[in-house]
């Protein structure tokens, strides 16, 4: 069992994404399709892995240090992504360093846009191959929502937002949380894109019951 933010209902899914993570780019795309058909709620939850795997003695990713993996990753991810009709291009860089994306991600929060900006980050790195890690890039896809970029980003850069980034990370940490995409419902926690439709019908158990 993990422990529900006192904010959330029960029958609520936090999604927990990272943007350097491949699997979360199909999870960001299709949660909220999903969460709507069960009557589901889902707050997005960015964080950073690279405090979590550094504890691991990992200063890379998984897909990278174990190439077998990596080979099975990308063609899964292809499989994927081919399935669900989303786009995708195999990124030249891998991991891109989602940092700003993360921080806009969450002076964000609250907004009823994030999803939409969310999923544009991913998009922009896993579909057309940008450099997701550059202010310019993340300015590229806030302006191109309808948002003032330069606002932002600038929300981004305070320490407030910087704390609460790290304070996000603490709490997934705290959660258990070692991967991206994870979820969690009612207590419990699922890691992976494939464990997401199983989060979110426990929380719409929950709401049911």
């Amino acid at each position: 069992m993990v422990g529900q933010d006192a904010s959330v209902g029960a029958g609520t899914v936090e999604f927990w994404f990272e943007f350097a993570s491949t699997y979360s780019h199909p999870a960001a795309q299709r949660v909220e399709a999903l969460a709507r058909e069960r009557g589901v709620p889902v707050v997005w939850r960015p964080f950073l892995l690279g405090p979590i795997f550094a504890e691991q003695g990992w200063n890379d990713s998984p897909f990278n240090l174990h190439p077998a993996k990596g080979r099975y990753m990308w063609r899964d991810l292809e499989r994927i992504c081919t399935a669900e009709h989303i786009p995708w291009q195999k990124p030249t860089r891998f991991p891109r360093n989602g940092l700003i994306a993360a921080r806009v991600a969450i002076a964000a929060e609250g907004e009823p846009w994030l999803a939409d900006l969310v999923r544009a980050l991913y998009h922009a790195n896993f579909a057309e191959d940008r450099e997701i890690g550059e202010r310019n890039v993340v300015a590229d896809v806030l302006a191109s929502l309808g948002h003032d970029a330069e606002g932002w980003l600038a929300r981004s850069e305070t320490p407030e937002t910087k704390l609460r980034l790290r304070d996000q990370t603490d709490r997934a940490r705290s959660l258990g949380i070692f991967g991206a995409p994870s979820f969690t419902a009612a207590g419990e926690l699922y890691w992976g894109h494939d464990r997401m439709e199983a989060a979110l019908d426990h929380a719409a158990d929950v709401s049911a019951a």
